[in-house]
């Protein structure tokens, strides 16, 4: 069951299907999906991310956020927040279709592989072996080729952007094939191959043309052919279905303006750039994807990819100079805490979206908005941070029994200052989470229970400090919280 988050302040957990969850090998039995979202440690970190994003959706004044968190082969919690279209209240949630831009490049780097395997080309080839009409000017002398690894690990030297103002409306004039084609008689080269990151959405398009040249099939067919229907991705489409606008796919709005105002942004048609930024898609079904990829993993073999192939596309393919940014083959690839986080973002007209999966723990975040200044990454960095250790304690039985702090619950405001703090159990202790905040984790204060209705605040270490005292009313709810002598009062 899909469930959505008004701009009322109530909290719905969406929870599908049967869950399969996988664990250390020295547990004699496996959790299931209901067993793991009982557990205490999963609950109150599902508790305090719902609470945070909530606050980010009010504060932030965005339109809409669908939200999944995918565990193993179980999409096991989703929600939305706000609206897919703000005129006709529509709720947003995790089956409602935004376009996905950029990670429209994990799609067209598949298929490139799966032409690789098949001895369709190879990643080194250069890509006048493939296309005899790219005829681009290298402006560097000494430059080495324009390899097709180089076009999947943005390492080039080609330019962003086919030369056409397409990011610009109201009308978006995104080139045909034939235009961008025809375009690149005039343009040329920014850097020497294979010499710095250069993030270009022309290069990814270069990969759908060589698709389209080496399959002989339209690249649209073969995507539909080879990926997305194998794969049961039955709600993502290489295009944005203008029909669907309003209903099932999410209306796209302008950043905030200085006045606060946000406009509809008009619908928009990616034509020749398609395969670097033209597929929309759903929480659901980016879900389905993260979850093939954790299956095909653990499973080896072969469904649409080799496993290898896969793993090799996870791996750093590209090492900027600098030694910031790192890229694989079409997945951005970063090291975090133990563990590789691959994925994509992706930014369009009214859009902004993530996909971030962690293979090493089978754990991945969708984060999709209708904003064009939406917080899609920041979102997933949060869930994707505060869910991950919850799940590796969920492994386990919980040590206590749990108490029920639920009459503490709530939502609290300090007037005349603004903001709030959101108050959510989380196992036998209490957690307050300042709203609106940017990092989840800096934002989360632990209350352990002292008696009665009085906790107080723990350090990172778990020491003792200042006691926060809360006043029970005559309904068995806690009305406000004594800190500092100085309270704040629920919201209701």
């Amino acid at each position: 069951m899909f469930l959505f988050r008004s701009a009322l302040m109530t909290v719905f957990f969406g929870l599908l299907g049967p869950a399969n969850f996988v664990v250390a090998a020295e547990e004699t039995t496996t959790p299931d999906k209901n067993e793991i979202l009982a557990h205490p440690e999963v609950r109150g970190a599902l508790a305090a991310i719902d609470a945070w994003i909530e606050g980010v959706y009010i504060y932030k004044k965005v339109p809409g956020i669908s939200v999944g968190i995918v565990r193993d082969q179980d999409l096991i919690w989703n929600n939305g927040y706000g609206y897919s279209n703000l005129e006709e209240k529509q709720p947003a949630d995790a089956d409602t279709l935004y376009s996905i831009c950029s990670i429209s490049k994990l799609f067209t780097s598949i298929g490139i592989m799966q032409l690789r395997d098949a001895e369709q080309l190879r990643l080194r080839d250069s890509v006048n072996a493939h296309l005899e009409w790219f005829d681009l000017k290298q402006a560097h002398d000494g430059s080495g080729p324009i390899t097709i690894e180089s076009l999947l690990t943005h390492s080039s030297g080609l330019p962003r952007e086919s030369d056409y103002p397409y990011w610009n409306g109201p009308d978006f004039p995104f080139p045909s094939r034939e235009q961008m084609i025809e375009r690149l008689k005039k343009q040329e080269t920014l850097y020497p191959a294979q010499r710095y990151f250069q993030y270009s959405n022309l290069a990814l398009s270069l990969a759908g043309e060589i698709i389209q040249a080496r399959s002989g099939q339209k690249y649209q067919d073969y995507i539909e052919e080879h990926v997305l229907n194998p794969l049961g991705l039955t709600s993502t489409r290489t295009y944005y279905p203008e029909d669907l606008r309003g209903g099932e796919l999410a209306i796209g709005y302008t950043g905030m303006h200085r006045d606060g105002r946000r406009e509809p942004v008009e619908p928009f048609f990616t034509r020749g750039i398609t395969p670097a930024a033209g597929f929309t898609s759903s929480v659901t079904d980016l879900g389905r994807f993260a979850s093939w990829q954790f299956r095909l993993l653990e499973n080896g073999g072969e469904e649409v990819l080799n496993a290898n192939t896969l793993r090799e596309m996870h791996r750093v393919h590209w090492i900027d100079p600098d030694w910031k940014t790192t890229w694989g083959l079409g997945f951005a690839v970063r090291k975090v805490d133990d563990a590789t986080q691959v994925g994509h973002g992706g930014g369009c007209p009214g859009y902004i979206t993530n996909i971030s999966m962690v293979p090493k723990h089978k754990t991945a975040v969708v984060v999709l908005t209708n904003a064009g200044d939406g917080p899609a990454g920041s979102v997933a960095r949060n869930v994707l941070k505060t869910i991950g250790p919850a799940l590796k304690k969920a492994a386990k039985p919980a040590a206590d029994e749990e108490r029920d702090f639920s009459i503490y619950e709530g939502n609290y405001e300090s007037r005349p200052w603004g903001g709030e703090v959101a108050i959510r159990q989380w196992g036998n202790q209490l957690v307050a989470i300042d709203i609106p905040s940017d990092d989840l984790s800096e934002a989360m204060t632990k209350l352990k229970h002292v008696s009665g209705h009085q906790f107080v605040r723990l350090t990172d270490d778990d020491e003792p400090r200042e006691a926060w005292v809360f006043e029970v009313g005559d309904g068995n709810k806690a009305e406000r919280i004594l800190r500092h002598s100085s309270y704040v009062d629920r919201i209701e």
